[in-house]
């Protein structure tokens, strides 16, 4: 994206603070083991104001501030420390390149940050999602507190930067939509190569492989999660990613994967059979699943409450496993009783954005919020059938997941990740046609 936009954003942010302070800093570089590390990703809400994708830096935003209201402290160059361990912006590009006002090295934070926290009223910042920042700044706020005979003043309140920075990332802008379209469709083609090479008797992490390649080929350097790749009964495990079993002929396999594409993520679940034919069982069940998102995605619609896309699934699937006879009784007590959650465990989505399970709120003063064009969210109903004596045996170790990524628009829904398809003929046919 280009700089303009995130310098946009930080306006936008400035101009719902009014005055004070605003003080980011962005996660530490984590150890692995040993001398390695995990690969660095950067915080969220930090890359969201800045795009600076390096470890060890603090953005710092004062609305009006005549030398310059962004601030960033960063790592200085340093050829020695870049050959051993990779290039770095230094405070040059975090002017010209990041249209910060002032840079600093990050070891001058200590010295010049309280000096930025003389006489401001309020400090925003996300507090509880770096403890160790935390105490650094109520300590440079308490020395600031021990010399108010000298003539100045710390900081009088504390404000919560997550609520206001997060409503603004919950609505996604035309450049964020274009981001994430591109991230749908390049884990839509991760998706389609896994069902291309999937056959019985290869392991699932072989499956994982070929998807994740897709995804870097792509250009995308890291999945959005770790990947799900369940065969059989693992897929009844919401969050399986052991990744390491056989995949069995007759049984199903659950992908659940996204790439991750500028700090954006996408988010899709398949579900299709091994050997490339659904059982007569595996297509009612897929089918009923299938038939609940459909019914989900009518009501992810601008005006709607959040939860009505959930109800509109739960109905579907509550009356199809009455008719299957996984449940018995009358529809509306299994719905109110929540009898169905044995089958089906979990809500039917969530926001979707820099974080698969991204920002904002699910309820406004108690009520669920209504849905509004530029949120977007995920669309995912299943059922999880483990064995059980009341349960048929030819139900058992299915389980059924299907999941896309929905824009609310001003009239219909957007489905980003409708390039991989969710008909279970089309999916047999796309397993068929890779085969010799």
């Amino acid at each position: 994206m280009h700089p303009d936009i995130f310098n946009r954003r930080r306006r936008g942010l400035m101009q719902l603070m009014g005055d004070g302070i605003a003080i980011i800093p962005t996660n530490n570089a984590m150890h692995r083991n040993g001398d390695v590390q995990f690969r660095f990703r950067p915080d969220s809400d930090f890359y969201y104001l800045t795009q600076f994708a390096e470890p060890e830096a603090v953005a710092v935003l004062i609305p009006n501030r005549e030398e310059g209201e962004f601030i960033l402290f960063c790592r200085n160059r340093d050829p020695r420390r870049e050959q051993w361990e990779g290039r770095r912006a230094g405070l040059e590009n975090a002017l010209e390149l990041y249209g910060a006002d002032q840079a600093y090295e990050i070891e001058q934070l200590e010295t010049i940050l309280p000096k930025l926290l003389v006489n401001q009223n309020k400090v925003y910042t996300c507090t509880g999602r770096h403890p160790d920042f935390d105490q650094q700044l109520f300590g440079w706020i308490n020395d600031i507190k021990a010399k108010v005979r000298s003539g100045v003043h710390a900081p009088m309140e504390f404000s919560d930067l997550t609520y206001i920075l997060h409503e603004l990332r919950l609505f996604k802008k035309s450049e964020e939509l274009r981001v994430m379209r591109r991230a749908a469709r390049l884990s839509a083609a991760g998706h389609r190569r896994a069902m291309q090479v999937c056959r019985p008797q290869m392991y699932e992490y072989e499956i994982q492989a070929a998807l994740e390649m897709t995804f870097m080929q792509g250009g995308s350097h890291y999945p959005a999660y770790p990947s799900i790749v369940a065969a059989g009964e693992n897929a009844c495990i919401l969050h399986y990613t052991e990744n390491q079993s056989l995949c069995q002929d007759g049984d199903l396999l659950l992908i659940d994967a996204g790439a991750e594409l500028e700090c954006y993520a996408s988010d899709i679940t398949r579900t299709f059979p091994i050997n490339g034919k659904y059982s007569p069982e595996q297509r009612d069940l897929y089918e009923l699943v299938l038939a609940a998102q459909a019914a989900a995605i009518e009501n992810v619609r601008s005006g709607k409450a959040w939860r009505a896309y959930h109800q509109a699934a739960v109905k579907v699937l509550v009356q199809g496993m009455l008719d299957l006879g996984l449940l018995k009784g009358s529809l509306e007590e299994l719905i109110d009783k929540e009898e169905y959650k044995r089958f089906y465990m979990h809500g039917t989505g969530h926001w979707l954005g820099m974080d698969v399970h991204d920002v904002g709120e699910y309820k406004v003063e108690d009520a669920w919020r209504v849905l509004e064009p530029g949120m977007v969210l995920t669309v995912e109903p299943g059922i999880y059938i483990t064995p059980s004596d009341d349960v048929d045996p030819r139900w058992h170790n299915i389980g059924i997941r299907i999941e896309d990524d929905v824009v609310v628009g001003k009239d219909e829904p957007e489905i980003l990740t409708r390039d991989i398809p969710v008909d279970p003929d089309e999916i047999e046919a796309i397993m068929a046609d890779a085969r010799p």
